[in-house]
C-alpha cells in the first residue's frame, strides 16, 4: 500500500485527493505498490527558497523532488520512504498533473533525457 501525506502551505486551494489518486496510479504503473510519499504544495517564496537552498538557483519553479529510497532495496519490515514532491500551484496553475508526474518519476530515478518525456506522456494519456 502507498501511504501519501499531503501538505498545503501554498495559500490557495488544491485538489489534494486528485493528487493522491494520480500519485497512486503513477507509482503502481512503475511497479511500486508499497511506500510512503509526501506531496507538498507551497507558495512561490517557499519554492524559491527550496530551489536556492538545494540547487543553488535563486528562482521559483513548478516542481522539486527530494528522493529518499526510490527503487533501492530496503530491509525487510522497513517501509520504503519514496521521498517528497513539492509543487507550487501559483507557478503550475491548473495543470498540476504533469509536474506531479514529473516529480514522481524523479523520485524513482528518472533523469531528463532517459525517456522521461515519453514515459510522462504514456502515464498521462
Amino acid at each position: 500500500m502507498i501511504s501519501v501525506e499531503v501538505s498545503n502551505r501554498s495559500g490557495v486551494e488544491v485538489d489534494d485527493s486528485g493528487a493522491v489518486e494520480l500519485a497512486g496510479r503513477v507509482l503502481q504503473a512503475e511497479g511500486i505498490d508499497e511506500g510512503e510519499l509526501g506531496i507538498a504544495f507551497v507558495g512561490p517564496e517557499e519554492m524559491r527558497g527550496l530551489k536556492r537552498d538545494h540547487l543553488g538557483v535563486d528562482e521559483t519553479t513548478d516542481v522539486l523532488s527530494f528522493p529518499i529510497d526510490g527503487r533501492d532495496d530496503v530491509p525487510e519490515g522497513v517501509p520504503r520512504a519514496l521521498g517528497d514532491v513539492v509543487l507550487c500551484p501559483q507557478v503550475v496553475g491548473e495543470e498540476w498533473r504533469w509536474p506531479l508526474t514529473h516529480g514522481l518519476l524523479h523520485l524513482l530515478g528518472y533523469e531528463h533525457g532517459d525517456g522521461m518525456d515519453e514515459r510522462e506522456r504514456e502515464l498521462l494519456a
